[in-house]
């Protein structure tokens, strides 16, 4: 079901957004980021990323299909983030050689093309559609949950 709907009128704030969603997250949650090549996932998630207290820098990971983010061993509070990108992926059974599933239990997932995966999307995560508009930089974003998802995005101030 569709939770909420954003028009942002350029990058910066969709990196807005991420960092606003950022603090709401937990080990163990998925998000699913769809939108055609250049719609913005990867800022996106670089943006959640750098809100959680990851300050190296944030690549894309097109070509190592999976980056890894380890908080420091005292840092309790900061959950480990895994960026999966599966553009390049050439069929289904691929997922399982990257061991995602690892990531599913251990981390926030963040999985753009996750359209590749097919049936093997957990269920239970948050969508996050991403789609450019007429105006030149400006975004469309919209969450998708379920109950679950709805009742923690409550707390999203945006």
């Amino acid at each position: 079901m569709i939770l909420k709907e954003f028009y942002l009128k350029d990058i910066n704030a969709s990196r807005r957004l991420a960092a606003s969603l950022a603090p709401l997250l937990r080990t163990g949650d998925i998000l699913a980021l769809n939108g055609d090549l250049g719609s913005g996932k990867t800022e996106f998630c670089r943006a959640i990323i750098h809100a959680l207290g990851y300050h190296e820098d944030v690549p894309s990971p097109t070509f190592n299909l999976v980056q890894i983010y380890e908080p420091d061993l005292d840092d309790i509070n900061t959950p480990a983030v895994w960026h999966i990108d599966l553009y390049r992926l050439e069929n289904m059974t691929e997922i399982y050689e990257l061991g995602i599933e690892e990531g599913f239990d251990t981390a926030v997932t963040m999985i753009e093309w996750p359209d590749r995966m097919g049936n093997s999307l957990p269920e239970g995560h948050l969508g996050i559609t991403l789609s450019m508009t007429e105006k030149k930089g400006a975004r469309n974003i919209v969450l998708e949950g379920n109950d679950y998802w709805q009742s923690r995005l409550k707390d999203l101030n945006f």
